[in-house]
């Protein structure tokens, strides 16, 4: 088995580039499915509150097997949840549904700016990260600006941003933006919710090297340094979505999937989405 690459955080702490994301797998699957997860060779598996079934992602890591400190867990804080206070509980309520006493890595959800309550919300980030309770703290779906606003008034500059980020939505001004702050970009709908898969400059490459199209979108991702989190409930899937380490992409297939970017945003604008 190829071993995942890491990607250093800035504070240290090591994620594994590849990894698995459970969002809408239903509650009563994500036990079997996280386990199948794990015996493929993942070692990252992402979460969140608002998905419902962090139960089943902790049941996993406990039966699998494997030490906790070889399985690095995301989850994340929903938006009602967003002020210090509230946000130190629901906190807590994620570590009881997965029956975790930390967490690798705990994210905003949405910066939700109507509410302009996340940067209450990040010192209540930087309080479970400097309680140990967390190895790393970080945001999704925040604009430059929001970043801009955390790194101006917070302590503790997010590790992570994870955003939609897909070749047709490639995001380079605020990767760009990452670079220059030392956060690391994670990417979300990864294949653009399976859009992008029957690009012509994508299945040509796909044809060339013997792979799926999905296949290439990952390996594309990781060549660009970012961390992906593709989803599956097929174990076939699963499988074929981790095999994505053995080759690589050539410059000028770099280039040809970077050329498909359109702004094609299929998620909410986070600069609107307040829900």
């Amino acid at each position: 088995m190829n071993q995942v690459p890491d990607i250093r955080l800035n504070n240290g702490v090591e994620i594994p580039q590849l990894g698995f994301g459970v969002f809408q797998v239903p509650p009563e699957d994500t036990k079997k499915t996280v386990l199948t997860a794990l015996e493929t060779g993942y070692r990252h598996i992402d979460t969140a509150f608002a998905y419902g079934n962090e139960e089943g992602v902790g049941q996993a890591v406990r039966d699998s097997g494997l030490a906790r400190e070889d399985v690095f867990v995301t989850t994340k804080l929903w938006n009602s949840d967003q002020g210090y206070d509230s946000a130190l509980s629901a906190f807590d309520t994620s570590c009881k549904r997965l029956g975790l006493e930390y967490v690798d890595l705990y994210l905003i959800h949405w910066p939700t700016p109507a509410r302009d309550l996340y940067l209450d919300t990040w010192r209540a980030m930087e309080k479970v990260y400097a309680d140990g309770r967390a190895r790393a703290i970080g945001v999704s779906n925040f604009q430059a600006n929001h970043l801009h606003r955390l790194a101006q008034e917070g302590t503790v500059p997010p590790a992570v941003n994870q955003i939609e980020l897909h070749p047709t939505f490639t995001q380079e001004p605020l990767r760009a933006v990452h670079d220059e702050m030392g956060v690391a970009t994670q990417a979300w709908s990864p294949l653009g919710q399976a859009q992008d898969l029957d690009d012509h400059a994508v299945s040509t490459i796909a044809d060339r090297l013997g792979t799926s199209a999905a296949q290439v979108i990952l390996r594309w991702h990781l060549q660009l340094g970012n961390v992906v989190i593709p989803k599956s409930v097929t174990p076939e899937r699963i499988r074929d979505n981790f095999d994505v380490l053995g080759f690589e992409l050539s410059v000028a297939d770099m280039g040809d999937i970077n050329a498909l970017d359109r702004g094609n945003r299929i998620g909410p604008d986070p600069d609107a989405f307040n829900n």
